[in-house]
């Protein structure tokens, strides 16, 4: 055998085995059903590789490269139904309908001409040449690789850590095994007897088989270590090595096999290639015996972890999720995959989580396997029993099952215990912040009926500590924007008193006026110089009141394409006619710009900044407002600025950072031109409904720039955002 043919041959057997192992696990679940199609299209297509590049007759060739062909044609549609149901989205049952309709006309024409025409004779092998319907199978290929690959990108992008962990994971492979897969279509489209690659004269390398060992290296390893496609498995100690070895040896291979191809056979003979590979397994073996902690392994080896086996991807799996689990901001998501965690990889019947509640001061029964109604415990309190125990013990966890109770335990332990006897548990862990418990977790017995060993403990242990500190860190951070809530709902409503009660005030004295003039018999006389002044008073008041109204609404903007060049021209125009400062304005636009916006919102989002820029600029100065393009750093949109340049007073560095809070104000001259100090607010919540940003640079007595960063097309994550409170 050649080293293409050991690549095909040890790639057919991993994956048959990886395929077979998948669906053993769970034979009645769809995803494993799946994914055991997409690994028997991947298997007929290396096992018929095998074949092809060996020395065989042109007709044995044909029948390889037919059922080569059917693998490939079945391969796409396992994969595309794993990704959906991965990433747990559904499509129209039409429409995959569809695709396995043509698929199965696709495998129907192998028995004739119309998919492949023959095979031919290459440097590497036999290869297909394709008939008519081959052309049409490429688009569908294509669409379902790409949806494939699409579903998952999308999945991982705003799935929960442990998730995003998983799915990155299988979208590297399929992107692997994808590439180079498209990459041994190139002698079937290429006519030429000695394909080379497109616009080169690099010779054709068929790299599909080594990116099948590296694919399936990849998904076995995170079938193990990450629970990729719900698959949970426990390998006794030796297995757990052999393992360990065999994916040394499976990388080793793979990179082996890319050396031999880019090195002559002059230099590198196979004799070569097999004793590498050997010392390279050699060497992982010496390592895994006497040095267990390049492995992974803790180095305090007992008696009683050996007897009771070392799950090597069950500790692993633990500590990955303690070590992601910086990555969450609610709890709640926390809990979900934390769920997870206790049920499938600790295989736990039940467990509870109680915390206390920050404000009653009242503990309660927050989470619970299986699920019951979230219910308080009066009866549990700071002083009570358990928690007095850990207090004054300082021990980690509590038992509770008396199998595993020392002979003599303390008065205060066996009231922890009787306390806590409703739970039904087996351990109890606390949940400690600055050593003031705040929550427990209390774990009942495993679904095996297995006894928990000190391993189980130690890990628990660790969980717990990492998860009490990261539930006090969310719970500090919701308490901080609470109060900053809070602090901010208090200046918005000390701000509007404010500056309603000076607006009402000469519409109180001219109305008292006028009540006082009815009241000595003669007609109502309004004052001529508080009449004009409580008329622009209430003009005053109307926009306050819809500025406010707008700043508190659940805005929802109608995307439309549109001419923001044209926007920025109307915006100008609007803000020099509705000021009677004289100044000028200049609007520079490069032609015509399309945009992805709601025209009403960036209209008013623009007039408000020159209309701020002309309140600061003095008499007989200029403004620009200036429209540019940004380089392109998206490939699927650009991203335009708009910048409006005054020659004002300017702002101070210390109010920089407050001009975007609500009823924060430089403008305090005069009741006509003073500001509300929602006009910014305002503003910067225009830009992130447009899933834009707005900045301002300012050096008092040269002026402010203030730049409007808008994207030519909006995206989901925007869309979605818009529909959230502000």
């Amino acid at each position: 055998m050649n080293l293409f043919e050991i690549a095909a041959f040890t790639a057919a057997c991993v994956n048959f085995a990886l395929a077979l192992f998948v669906v053993w696990q769970n034979p009645k679940a769809p995803l494993h059903r799946a994914y055991f199609i997409w690994g028997l299209g991947v298997v007929l297509w290396n096992a018929s590789v095998v074949v092809m590049i060996s020395n065989v007759t042109p007709e044995t060739a044909l029948a390889a490269a037919k059922l080569l062909q059917f693998g490939i044609i079945i391969a796409p549609l396992g994969l595309f139904s794993t990704s959906l149901l991965v990433a747990e989205k559904r499509i129209p049952k039409v429409v995959f309908g569809g695709f396995c309709a043509l698929h199965c006309l696709f495998a129907g024409s192998l028995f004739t001409n119309w998919f492949i025409t023959g095979v031919r004779r290459i440097p590497h092998g036999y290869w297909s040449m394709p008939g008519s319907l081959f052309w049409v199978y490429t688009a569908s290929y294509t669409a379902l690789i790409g949806g494939s690959i699409m579903v998952l990108y999308r999945a991982q992008r705003d799935a929960p850590p442990l998730q995003r962990i998983r799915t990155r994971a299988m979208l590297a492979a399929i992107i692997c095994i994808a590439v180079a897969g498209t990459n041994d279509l190139l002698p079937i489209l290429n006519p030429d007897n000695v394909p080379t690659y497109p616009f080169t004269r690099i010779p054709f390398y068929p790299l599909g088989s080594i990116a099948a060992c590296i694919y399936m290296t990849i998904v076995a390893y995170s079938v193990l270590q990450h629970r990729l496609l719900d698959v949970h498995v426990t390998l006794s100690r030796m297995v757990a090595h052999f393992i360990r070895v065999t994916f040394i040896m499976l990388v080793g291979l793979c990179q082996l096999l890319v050396i031999s191809n880019l090195v002559p056979d002059s230099k590198f003979s196979k004799f070569a290639f097999f004793v590498a590979l050997g010392v390279l397994g050699a060497s992982a073996v010496i390592a895994s015996v006497f040095f267990p902690r390049l492995f992974g392994a803790s180095g305090t080896e007992t008696f009683e972890r050996k007897l009771l086996g070392d799950s090597f991807e069950y500790q692993d799996q633990v500590r990955s999720f303690i070590s992601n689990m910086t990555w969450y901001t609610d709890i709640y998501p926390l809990f979900n995959d934390l769920h997870e965690l206790l049920t499938r990889v600790f295989r736990l019947r039940s467990y509870q989580i109680i915390l206390r509640d920050e404000t009653s001061r009242v503990f309660t029964v927050d989470r619970a396997h299986p699920e019951q109604t979230r219910r308080q415990l009066p009866e549990l309190r700071s002083q009570s029993g358990a928690f007095r125990f850990f207090e004054w013990k300082k021990s980690e966890y509590l038992t509770l099952n008396s199998s595993y109770l020392r002979p003599r335990s303390s008065v205060i332990e066996r009231q922890a215990i009787e306390q806590l006897a409703e739970f039904g548990g087996e351990f109890c862990f606390p949940l400690t912040s600055q050593n003031e418990p705040f929550g427990l977790l209390i774990v009942g017995e495993k679904t095996t009926g297995e006894p928990y060993t000190s391993t189980d403990i130690n890990l628990l242990v660790a969980l717990v500590k990492n998860m009490s500190l990261m539930v006090n860190q969310i719970r500090l951070k919701n308490h901080i924007l609470q109060t900053q809530e809070l602090d901010l709902l208090g200046r918005m409503s000390r701000g509007m008193a404010h500056d309603l009660n000076n607006l009402l005030t000469p519409i109180w004295t001219l109305l008292q006026l006028s009540s006082e003039t009815t009241e000595a018999g003669g007609p109502a006389i309004f004052d001529e110089e508080l009449l004009p002044s409580a008329l622009r008073n209430l003009t005053s008041m109307r926009a306050y009141i819809k500025e406010a109204l707008f700043f508190s609404e659940n805005l929802r903007p109608d995307f439309q394409i549109g001419r923001l060049d044209v926007i920025v021209k109307q915006a100008a125009d609007q803000a020099r006619l509705s000021r009677k400062k004289p100044v000028q304005v200049i609007a520079e636009t490069p032609g015509e710009i399309t945009a992805e916006m709601d025209e009403v919102l960036i209209q008013r989002l623009i007039a408000n900044v020159i209309s701020n820029a002309i309140d600061a600029s003095p008499e007989g100065s200029t403004i620009r407002v200036e429209l540019v393009r940004l380089a392109k750093t998206e490939a699927n949109r650009d991203w335009l600025r708009v910048r409006v340049i005054d020659q004002g007073e300017g702002i101070r560095k210390e109010d920089l950072n407050r001009v975007f809070t609500p009823y924060f104000t430089t403008k305090t001259h005069g009741d006509e031109a003073r500001g509300f100090g929602l006009g910014l607010a305002i503003c910067r919540k225009i830009m992130n409904l447009h899933g834009g940003n707005l900045s301002v640079h300012s050096q008092i007595k040269k002026g402010t720039t203030v730049e409007l960063d808008l994207p030519t097309r909006q995206v989901t994550s925007v869309a979605a955002a818009v529909a959230q409170p502000a």
